[in-house]
């Protein structure tokens, strides 16, 4: 009974089934024989009998066909794309000799087969072709392949097994064995996957033009269905883009030995048309020779989308540090000559009074050096270099003191609303540059609503109990104070949101915006230690959150007045004499510095570097009373120099000048103690006070900022 079911047409194996379900026939037998009328003894043996029956005329023939077509359709999945890139005509058939796909050589010269029987084929090479045909197939059946020579050297070969789901027909030359021959062999109903499919990086087989002729489980994983069908006759610069020239030249070139970089990075094809995570695609691809055909290749493909968005990210920071560090420098250098510019200008104002015919023309020069000193406090601010005066500061008395100017600014046709928090805790910020932050994102709101509209700043204290990450920023849990200004204009649209914190970057028409307001107010907020994120929805509004770290209430200080308000007139009162010692590398400013301590009566010593001053302390008889130095010079900076000189005069009071405060000045704090700092450009009255100021401050007294 070995072959019992073949012989009576089943499939290979399908009798071993009855003794299984013979089984309950036999159990309702034996319950009727010790129960005579049992339900369970008759119904168990009335099932048997249904399913005996229903097994033996066409459940399981219809099983049978229905695995083959399965197998089959794996079969050709696994050896399709080597069909494809077959130079001869080759036909893949199912057992029972159905044509199921036939390559591009076959089509062109016999035309389409797909669908018919193998036997239309064989008729049109010789008169007996059902006789050939089962010739052929009881020949492959013993030996794996037969051939079938034809005239002019050439052969229709056959290659199949008994358990093969596919039959291969193939036309060639005499003599010559096609490579997809091979596969058949693993081909068999019940054979494992081959260790190509089983491997879990994702490969591909490429012909030398980038056709793909294979792909494993996990390259069709990777490629999320965009892998035509079944993977078949598709070329791979369909699908990505090449490493700045044509894909197919550069396999062309490995496939030669004329390129030795194997390795590229490629993206996604089309990615517009593409959805979610596929839009923004980059693979890998690592590319070797294929140890079976030397004239095809192994590719190996990795997703590398998210080394690419981290190569992105870090060139974004890699450019805005380096526009932050241009910015910074261009101020320093600004401020030098803005300190020269409005100290000489201070210095003709004393020697005329406010009815001079030049007193006009010298005080418009102060205000356009104020001017210029707040653009340059916008740089500063955007590369995070200015010198903040951090205080305590309640938000309720910040805004109310705001709130006729953003009134002013917003106009008429546009509505402010400002809410607060009655438990609203206090922030530590510089007040000045708050307002300016405040300022920027109002008047971007007013401008987003040129029909007119609401602006909504609202303030209120809140808790994190988790940290809070969005927009690549994790916020530590704590308390915070967060500020919301709120509008309802155009929105920004989502490709811009990225880009809105960077410098000189606006959707504003060219002459009504710089592209600093944004980038002004990111640095600022940043250098205080807060954080600042966009919410925007195009013609519905834009919401922008400053989240500050809350702190505890204190006496409120009274803020300086802005740079820009109107400075009282330069004037000097001689007091008490002392010596100074002046180091400045830019020669204007300290002829400027110079002269104001002169007329303020002190005894002017003056160096401009490092090495000079410590060269005048060496040479110098009597004591020096303060050191007024600027902090970054070529060769011993500010502070260098100066700690040098406090061993030579221990007693020296120290004020440093500069346009920004460095990296020396870590976490605000002044690398020598008891020294101030006094940030350029300043006045004739603001040095000659700072000087004073330190001089009669005791030791060890609060700093001077």
């Amino acid at each position: 009974m070995a072959h019992l079911d073949e012989q009576a047409g089943l499939p290979r194996g399908a009798m071993a089934a009855l003794p299984l379900l013979l089984a309950p026939m036999v159990v309702g037998a034996a319950i009727l024989v010790v129960h005579p009328g049992a339900a369970t003894g008759l119904g168990a043996l009335l099932a048997s009998t249904v399913a005996v029956a229903w097994y033996l005329m066409g459940g399981a023939v219809a099983l049978g066909h229905l695995t083959r077509g399965m197998a089959a359709r794996r079969a050709l999945r696994a050896i399709r794309g080597e069909v494809a890139a077959a130079s001869d005509p080759v036909w893949l058939c199912d057992a029972r000799g159905q044509v199921l796909f036939q390559n591009d050589a076959a089509q062109q010269q016999f035309d389409d087969l797909t669908g018919r029987p193998v036997l239309s084929l064989i008729a049109r090479l010789r008169a007996d072709a059902e006789g050939q045909l089962a010739e052929l197939t009881a020949r492959a059946m013993r030996h794996g392949n037969a051939d079938l020579e034809l005239a002019e050297g050439q052969v229709l070969s056959l290659s199949c097994l008994p358990d093969a789901p596919l039959q291969i027909w193939s036309w060639h030359r005499a003599g010559v064995q096609p490579d997809v021959f091979e596969a058949a062999l693993a081909l068999g109903e019940d054979a494992p996957a081959d260790d190509f499919d089983a491997v879990p990086v994702a490969l591909l087989r490429l012909a030398a033009d980038g056709r793909i002729c294979r792909a494993n489980a996990a390259a069709r994983q990777l490629l999320e269905g965009m892998l035509s069908g079944d993977d078949t006759g598709q070329n791979l610069a369909e699908l990505l883009e090449g490493p700045g020239r044509p894909l197919a030249a550069w396999l062309a070139d490995l496939s030669a030995g004329r390129a030795t970089n194997g390795t590229e990075m490629l993206r996604l094809r089309h990615r517009d048309s593409r959805h979610g995570d596929m839009r923004d695609r980059h693979y890998q691809l690592s590319l070797a020779r294929d140890p079976s055909d030397p004239a095809r290749l192994i590719a190996v493909l990795t997703d590398a989308s998210a080394l690419k968005t981290l190569e992105a990210q870090f060139v974004q920071s890699q450019k805005m540090q380096a526009i932050g560090q241009l910015a910074g420098g261009i101020a320093h250098d600004f401020n030098n000559l803005l300190t020269a510019i409005s100290g000489h200008c201070d210095l003709l104002m004393l020697k005329r009074d406010k009815g001079d015919p030049d007193y006009a023309d010298l005080d418009q020069i102060s205000q356009n050096a104020n001017r210029a000193a707040a653009l340059v406090g916008q740089l500063l601010a955007f590369s995070r270099k200015q010198t903040l005066k951090l205080q305590t500061l309640d938000l309720r008395d910040t805004l109310a003191d705001l709130t006729h100017l953003l009134n002013r600014l917003v106009g008429e046709r546009v509505g402010l609303t400002i809410t607060y928090d009655p438990a609203l805790r206090a922030i530590r910020a510089d007040k000045r540059q708050l307002e300016q932050v405040i300022m920027n994102l109002v008047v971007n709101a007013r401008d987003a609503m040129p029909s007119g509209g609401d602006i909504t700043v609202r303030t209120e204290s809140l808790h994190l109990a988790e940290a809070m990450t969005r927009d690549r920023v994790t916020l530590p849990k704590g308390d915070y104070v967060r500020i919301q200004v709120r509008d309802q204009g155009c929105g920004i649209a989502p490709d811009h949101l990225g880009k809105i914190f960077e410098p000189f970057f606006t959707t504003k028409r060219t002459g009504e915006g710089t592209g600093l307001g944004l980038s002004t107010a990111y640095g600022i907020v940043k250098q205080t230690g807060g954080f600042i994120f966009c919410d925007s929805v195009v013609d519905e509004g834009t919401t922008f959150s400053i989240y500050f770290p809350a702190h505890a209430h204190a006496p409120a200080v009274a803020a300086p007045a802005p740079r820009t308000a109107p400075r009282p007139a330069a004037s000097l009162q001689t007091g008490p004499r002392a010596t100074v010692l002046l180091v400045e590398d830019e020669a204007p400013v300290r002829a400027f510095a110079a002269r104001a301590l002169k007329l303020k009566g002190y005894d002017v010593l003056e160096a401009g570097s490092g090495e000079a001053a410590l060269a005048v302390l060496q040479a110098r008889q009597g004591p020096i009373d303060i050191f007024v130095t600027d902090v970054v010079m070529p060769g011993l900076d500010g502070p260098a120099w100066v700690r040098e000189g406090r061993r030579l005069m221990p007693a020296a009071k120290v004020i440093f000048m500069s346009g920004y405060t460095e990296d020396i000045f870590v976490d605000g704090q002044v690398p020598v103690p008891d020294a101030s700092f006094l940030a350029k450009p300043f006045t004739l009255t603001e040095l000659t006070q700072m000087v004073e100021m330190q001089l009669a401050r005791p030791a060890g007294g609060e700093r001077l900022h």
